[in-house]
């Protein structure tokens, strides 16, 4: 299986009993010149069987404000540059790319450089004993249907925060307080997280996602094509280049 530098591999799709493996393989993180390796966990996809005591949204109504294919845009519509991330908000890989290409995808949008396609996907319930991958994606639509202007703001909050594989994961208070800190106070967001209003379109999304050939997070295109260079994705700044040689 291929994965890009510090990605984790989703699972592989074997009918019902769809199992992963997900491996934090050795990653370079150029920020502090020095390789880190992570530990291996065996889970079954959330995606894969319903999970005893998981709230599901009947139907799986779809937010506002989100693309046809689960991702939530954000920047300008005609903008000539679209940068997409598959991501899981569990995944420490995509923290270390949160944290190193922040700031260019914000420059970005709000420069009218590239747009953002932010695909969040869940299939690390099993990294947590609260199933916070899922109740940390359903979260991502909840902002998401109130709006993008501050997505990007809490998207960097809720990876500031991750919680460490294996604990008990953040509880909805503190995803409330996050997103009210990032700007959604609007209490039909609180109501959204604690219902889990979307979680049976986040499992529909991911299905999708994984089905389309995607094997790793974090996943990043520029105007369609892989970026898989570990200086683009994982040292500060990095996606900077790949976006201004698309443009």
């Amino acid at each position: 299986m291929s994965t890009y530098p510090g990605g984790w591999p989703p699972p592989q799709n074997q009918g019902s009993n769809r199992r992963l493996l997900v491996v934090l393989a050795p990653f370079v993180v150029l920020l502090v010149a020095a390789a880190a390796i992570g530990i291996g966990l065996l889970v079954r996809s959330a995606a894969a069987e319903e999970i005893p005591g998981t709230a599901t949204a009947a139907g799986g109504s779809a937010p506002a404000n989100v693309l046809d294919n689960g991702a939530v845009r954000v920047g300008e519509p005609d903008a000539k540059v679209t940068v997409r991330v598959v991501m899981d908000l569990q995944c420490p890989a995509c923290q270390a790319f949160e944290e190193a290409n922040s700031n260019v995808l914000e420059d970005a949008v709000r420069d009218g450089d590239a747009a953002v396609e932010y695909s969040v996907i869940t299939f690390l319930d099993r990294a947590s004993t609260t199933e916070y991958s899922s109740r940390a994606g359903n979260a991502a639509f909840c902002v998401a249907n109130s709006g993008v202007d501050d997505y990007q703001a809490w998207l960097s909050d809720m990876f500031t925060q991750q919680p460490e594989e294996g604990g008990d994961g953040l509880p909805d208070s503190a995803l409330i307080d996050i997103a009210e800190s990032a700007g959604y106070t609007d209490p039909a967001v609180a109501q959204c997280i604690t219902d889990r209003e979307y979680d049976t379109y986040l499992r529909t999304k991911t299905d999708e996602v994984l089905n389309s050939g995607v094997n790793s997070t974090p996943s990043v295109t520029v105007n369609g094509e892989q970026v898989t260079d570990a200086a683009a994705l994982m040292s500060p700044n990095g996606l900077a280049a790949s976006i201004a040689a698309a443009r």
